[in-house]
């Protein structure tokens, strides 16, 4: 059997090997290998084939609509009228709104996670081990764990 798990880079990646051999499992059926990291920073906007769930168009669509409603409101006592104020403000928040998405994700730096993968862990076993190295991995904070 063998046993996958991931872990950020960290001592405790080292102390989780340890333990192992100190269970009995050999130096032979442990493999870590590091990740590589992406070097450049994802794209802002999405394409049809791909997407990461982060939408730029939400929050300046809702803006957009509020000042509009708001604009075409107080158009009727305003001097150029209800269409006119709608129209400018749906284009200022959209606006506004578009600016500040781009601001909370330069500010957010974009690409980067607060916890990565870094290192996976392939640990080779017998099935009645199995339960000691679940525990030993998750005890040493491993992101993710499975078996095949």
């Amino acid at each position: 059997m063998f046993v996958i798990a991931t872990f950020e880079n960290s001592i405790y990646i080292e102390l989780a090997i340890t333990a192992l051999e100190q269970q009995g499992i050999s130096k032979e059926f442990i493999l870590a290998a590091p990740l590589d990291k992406r070097k450049e920073l994802r794209g802002v906007f999405d394409t049809i084939h791909k997407s990461d769930g982060f939408s730029l168009f939400d929050g300046p669509s809702i803006l957009g609509t509020c000042l509009m409603l708001l604009g075409a409101i107080y158009g009727y006592v305003l001097e150029w009228g209800p269409i006119l104020w709608g129209i400018i403000g749906a284009v200022s928040g959209m606006l506004i709104g578009f600016l500040i998405k781009l601001l909370l994700l330069k500010k957010n730096k974009r690409g980067r996670a607060t916890i990565t993968s870094e290192i996976v862990l392939m640990v080779r076993c017998e099935d009645r081990k199995w339960e000691m190295v679940e525990k030993i991995l998750w005890d040493h904070f491993a992101l993710g764990l499975t078996k095949l």
